[in-house]
């Protein structure tokens, strides 16, 4: 993957860099290549994961069962899979940044 996303099957392949025990959830912008999101939840018991999730869910309106962790399960880099996402649906809700 040389950028942060890639177009797989029905859905993107999303890089992630997540760092939790951040005051809010947001999204940052691009890191190297991953797109760089902020998380309130800490990293216990895998609560930041859920809150990624969660928060992904939340602002792209889809299901949470429609994102899985592929690969980072336990690291700040992540690779995610979105299912019935397009790439124009991530970057229509990161408005203020430069994709």
């Amino acid at each position: 993957m040389d950028s942060f996303y890639c177009v797989q099957n029905d859905g993107i392949l999303l890089r992630v860099k997540a760092v939790p025990n951040s005051s809010k959830n947001e999204i940052c912008g691009l890191i190297g290549d991953a797109l760089k999101i902020k998380i309130k939840a800490p990293a216990l018991e895998n609560k930041a994961n859920e809150e990624l999730v969660k928060f992904l869910s939340k602002l792209l309106k889809i299901p949470k069962s429609a994102i899985t962790i592929k690969s980072g399960d336990t690291s700040k880099l992540k690779t995610l899979y979105i299912n019935g996402c397009s790439i124009d649906k991530i970057k229509d809700v990161c408005v203020n940044i430069d994709l």
